[in-house]
């Protein structure tokens, strides 16, 4: 039987407004299975997923957990010359609502958005039509996370639509997991509007081999 990994009760709690002691700190946690490395930040805490030493860690993020541990400099360093260092992305939450209406998909395919999930993600579906996606699949700690992709000519109300419906997907109550980067306004409004709720930041490192 697999053990969950530390940071998967993390984020549950956050889920439910129960959120890590705001003191400043960085905790270093075992690698995501799949190998992507994480730095995941709450207010005032940060957790590191990687294989490297905590002392280490705090001699070059001092205090990280009031950002520091989200400052370009400790990006690199933490991708090092395995991993791509990873943009830093807002962390949201909702709930599925276990009503799925969408078909799969597969005129997406050739998307890079496609691509990108696939290489962060397991068993990714994409779901949706001509006006947009859906792709859920299992992200780090094995997550549920849920990320859209709207065409150009869609109409207005898509992306929220897309949110919506693709929450249908998940189990009613269960987890779903969104990161969107802070300046996609529309993307992030879109989100907002579906019910989602900002609890932190995070940045992924992915595997250079992974990448095609």
């Amino acid at each position: 039987m697999t053990v969950p990994h530390p940071l998967a009760a993390i984020l549950e709690d956050a889920a439910r407004g129960d959120f890590p002691p705001v003191d400043g700190g960085v905790v270093v946690l075992p690698p995501d299975p799949h190998g992507v490395r994480a730095v995941v930040a709450f207010t005032g805490r940060s957790y590191v997923l990687a294989d490297v030493p905590a002392a280490e860690v705090a001699r070059r993020a001092p205090h990280g957990g009031f950002g520091a541990s989200l400052d370009p400099a400790f990006l690199l360093w933490l991708a090092g010359d395995s991993h791509l260092p990873g943009r830093v992305d807002a962390l949201l939450v909702q709930r599925g609502t276990g009503r799925p209406v969408l078909a799969e998909t597969a005129l997406w395919d050739d998307h890079p958005r496609v691509r990108h999930s696939r290489r962060v993600r397991r068993d990714v579906r994409v779901l949706g039509d001509a006006a947009g996606a859906v792709f859920l699949g299992s992200g780090i700690v094995g997550r549920t996370e849920l990320s859209i992709e709207v065409a150009a000519d869609a109409p207005a109300g898509t992306g929220r639509r897309l949110i919506a419906d693709g929450l249908g997907h998940v189990p009613e109550g269960s987890l779903v997991w969104a990161q969107v980067t802070p300046g996609n306004a529309r993307s992030l409004r879109a989100f907002l509007a579906a019910g989602f709720t900002p609890v932190g930041s995070e940045a992924l490192s992915i595997p250079r081999d992974a990448v095609a």
